[in-house]
């Protein structure tokens, strides 16, 4: 008999009551260790106090309106973005796939604008993950994704993560778009290489494609850095954000040039939720910490400190592990064991954190996580290997 919640997760038989900082914590008072921050969405812990006073004095004024009318706190987000950001221009989501998908739709009609409406090719590399709308999953292909939602929507083409030569010769169709993670996420915590990025904005504007990035999982201050791309120097025409710009709150958005939007006037695209005071409210604060360049410096600090208990940790159980990936609070330890059962026995020593592709598990704490907290993460990982060994 069919559960009363469709049953297309695969969910851990533990249930959460509340949380304090980077600490999950059950009904029954156990306190977890939370290395998935929400899968990189609790940004700044369980129950930040500051977006807890944020999100209760907006709920005490109004919740909805509709984008039928102006709302302020979504102009005040769009304006922050645009000042600390490239871009020109902001559409407020209620999340990554909304996001992806008028990513993809902006492309599209960036080129129609343009007269070229037969250009509709979008580039994109395996072991993407963008969403799961159909538009988001023809983008990514995988098998996984894709099978048994057929027709797909057609004009994606994906090349092997990472190989710029077959790159290069894709250019020479002229697609519409490229369209990456500049760290894969769900694909195993892959970053690009810097110069691999900047190769890739040379060729979008040596072909007039757009550079569509989305930051969905590694921006907002995961890497170290507001969004991931800033660390090789170089800026995307459209990029899509969510997660950690809600700090729990559902909430994206999508960032564009100008000229990347052109065209994209009233009724070419809309959302009834997108935007709403409550959540707009709870993004401005988000912004206002995250931002801050002295966090963001703390935040690499506290990454290269992990990374550096984390190699430690592979050091002592060569068995298991082969490496750390990622970057800042973005880490991956690559294993040769299957990822489920290093998050089962994360589950014994009372830690979270996420599996991924590639036999990866994903370490995506809060940006807030401390450094007492950090160091014991390394001694349940540790325990948790122990207990595999």
């Amino acid at each position: 008999m069919i559960d009363a919640v469709l049953p297309t997760y695969n969910r851990a038989p533990i249930a959460f009551e509340r949380g304090e900082g980077a600490w999950a914590i059950t009904a029954e008072g156990t306190r977890y260790l939370d290395l998935g921050a929400g899968i990189a969405v609790n940004a700044l812990g369980h129950a930040n106090p500051d977006l807890v006073e944020a999100l209760t004095q907006q709920a005490g004024r109004i919740w909805h309106v509709s984008n039928l009318y102006r709302i302020p706190q979504q102009q005040r987000l769009a304006e922050m973005l645009v000042d600390a950001t490239f871009a020109d221009t902001v559409f407020v989501t209620n999340s990554g796939t909304e996001a992806a998908e008028l990513a993809i739709k902006m492309v599209r009609h960036h080129w129609f604008e343009q007269g070229q409406p037969e250009r509709i090719g979008i580039i994109t590399f395996e072991g993407a993950f963008h969403g799961r709308s159909t538009g988001a999953i023809a983008a990514a292909g995988s098998e996984k994704m894709v099978r048994g939602f057929g027709p797909l929507m057609p004009g994606f083409r994906q090349l092997p993560w990472g190989d710029m030569e077959a790159l290069r010769a894709a250019m020479a169709d002229r697609p519409a778009a490229v369209m990456f993670e500049p760290v894969q996420g769900e694909g195993g915590i892959r970053p690009m290489p810097d110069g691999d990025l900047r190769e890739i904005r040379r060729l979008c504007d040596e072909t007039g494609a757009l550079m569509v990035l989305d930051e969905v999982q590694c921006g907002m201050g995961r890497t170290g850095r507001l969004f991931a791309h800033e660390w090789a120097g170089i800026a995307p025409d459209i990029m899509m954000v969510a997660k950690g710009i809600g700090g729990g709150f559902p909430l994206g958005a999508v960032l564009a040039t100008e000229a990347a939007a052109a065209g994209m006037g009233a009724g070419t695209h809309g959302s009834t939720y997108g935007g709403n005071p409550l959540a707009c409210a709870v993004g401005c604060k988000v912004m206002e910490i995250v931002a801050d360049e002295a966090f963001l410096a703390d935040v690499r600090r506290k990454g290269a400190l992990f990374r550096q208990r984390l190699e430690g940790l592979v050091a002592a159980h060569p068995d298991l592990f082969k490496g750390v990936r990622g970057q800042g609070l973005m880490l991956g330890l690559k294993c040769r064991i299957a990822p489920a059962e290093l998050v089962g026995a994360g589950y014994a020593q009372h830690l979270l954190t996420v599996p991924a592709a590639d036999n990866v598990v994903r370490l995506l704490p809060p940006l807030t996580i401390t450094d007492a907290e950090i160091a014991e993460a390394a001694l349940r990982l540790d325990q948790a290997a122990a207990s595999l060994a």
